[in-house]
């Protein structure tokens, strides 16, 4: 029994941990910013070639992903160093997207399908940066 109490008390001190609550909010911001980037793509991608439309979505995203990481996320105000830190900590977050999107086109994913798995991999790598970014600075 005593260990069961245990395992429940680890359970709650880790849901009730900061970090945690940050990489919750920072996954509902996360969907709300890839929503934002993959319609943006979807959509100029009738016009755009593929790293064009795929760029637009991502700078449209960025912008939005600024305010709510800063608002929500953190509970941080925006700054100038934070705002820089951001845009770095994003800089290294694009190349990451057009180097993984274009190997996946390159493998035959469509271009409809390829930022689905982007995100996969991307994503968890940018809580890392940003938190670093809003939390260091």
């Amino acid at each position: 029994m005593e260990k069961m109490t245990d395992g429940k008390n680890r359970l709650k001190q880790l849901l009730s941990s900061t970090i945690t609550k940050e990489f919750l909010r920072f996954a509902i911001v996360g969907v709300v910013a890839t929503g934002i980037h993959y319609g943006v793509y979807l959509l100029l991608l009738r016009w755009l070639k593929v790293n064009v439309a795929y760029s637009f979505g991502y700078v449209i995203s960025l912008c939005c992903n600024l305010l709510m990481t800063s608002f929500f996320t953190f509970r941080e105000k925006i700054t100038w160093k934070r705002t820089l830190g951001f845009l770095a900590s994003h800089g290294v977050n694009y190349a990451l997207h057009i180097v993984f999107l274009n190997l996946f086109l390159y493998l035959g994913v469509a271009e409809r399908w390829a930022p689905i798995p982007v995100y996969c991999i991307v994503i968890p790598i940018n809580f890392v940066l940003v938190r670093t970014a809003f939390k260091k600075l």
